[in-house]
């Protein structure tokens, strides 16, 4: 019932780019950490709960079936049977959406900021200075880079059954 209720909303903000927002999220929250921290919500939490919902109900339903035959609750259920089984691609979707994110603040940046690499690239086209242009570019990659390698370092030593 839960789930029948939330996915025309979820499927319908899903579709909406996070960038259309940065306009109004200027106007509601000023140019700042707040206003990207927003752009990543928008962009990232209708993404997150449909790829969760997904996973967690690919759960096996023999497991599910078994805690229930055993005298689990719904809440034992879920704590014992669905996040455990669910949890190695719940860290794998939050690594992929990581990338988003960090795509959401540079374009935020870009866009509407006073500090931050989108905001010094946005700069240096105003001097035509392509050299710092590439830079940011090139630190952006690599912060990137960085920090998938770092998030599949850690679900690999998190859930070592699984393949990272």
């Amino acid at each position: 019932p839960v789930e029948a209720f939330l996915e025309p909303f979820v499927s319908f903000a899903r579709y909406l780019p996070a960038s259309a927002f940065i306009p109004l999220l200027i106007l509601w929250a000023g140019i700042g950490e707040l206003q990207k921290l927003l752009v990543i919500f928008i962009g990232a939490v209708f993404q997150i709960i449909l790829m969760v919902a997904v996973t967690v109900g690919a759960t096996r339903r023999d497991l599910v079936e078994a805690a229930y035959t055993l005298g689990a609750r719904d809440s034992g259920i879920i704590r014992r049977v669905l996040l455990p089984s669910a949890a190695p691609e719940i860290a794998e979707i939050l690594r992929l959406v990581l990338g988003w994110a960090w795509t959401y603040v540079i374009v935020a940046e870009l866009i509407g900021s006073s500090s931050g690499i989108g905001h010094m690239i946005t700069d240096s086209q105003a001097l035509l200075n392509t050299g710092q242009i590439i830079f940011g570019i090139i630190v952006i990659g690599l912060i990137g880079l960085i920090s998938d390698f770092l998030f599949k370092a850690f679900n690999a030593w998190l859930f070592p059954w699984k393949l990272a």
